[in-house]
């Protein structure tokens, strides 16, 4: 049903992903015109289009993934696609961080909360769609 606990934390998975298109990740104190991500003084997701493709990639599974909640087995599989493409976003941009030739002057801000809520939604999201899955497997030996 649609209504279980693992559809809101696939909803705030969801979320936090999309939630980084509107929130910076780093700033530096003033642009830095020799740097490929603070030129604007804000390291964000517009800044890399793998970084946007990543993040709308995992989002939009994890939002299409509630949906599917009378396939539980097709449900725990784009579960982990989900969360392999967030894993993809957050090694690509902390490599594009800290290559970068401004890093050293990047403070952090709020937007990188959002792929770590967005990891420990999807993970408590299995844990309660296996529990699903194994309470219906219990279930079916009843009868």
């Amino acid at each position: 049903m649609i209504q279980r606990i693992q559809s809101i934390f696939l909803f705030l998975a969801s979320g936090s992903c999309f939630g980084l298109f509107g929130a910076d990740m780093a700033d530096t104190p003033q642009p830095v015109a020799d740097s490929a991500l603070f030129q604007d003084a804000s390291f964000d997701l517009f800044d890399d289009p793998v970084l946007m493709g990543a993040f709308a990639l995992a989002g939009v599974l994890f939002l299409a993934n509630i949906f599917l909640f009378k396939n539980r087995k097709l449900q725990m599989k784009i579960n982990i696609a989900g969360a392999v493409a967030l894993g993809v976003g957050v090694g690509y941009g902390l490599v594009r961080l800290f290559t970068d030739s401004a890093a050293s002057m990047a403070l952090p801000d709020f937007g990188v909360a959002f792929p770590v809520l967005a990891m420990v939604f999807a993970i408590l999201a299995s844990h309660y769609i296996k529990s699903d899955e194994k309470l219906v497997r219990s279930a079916d030996r009843l009868r």
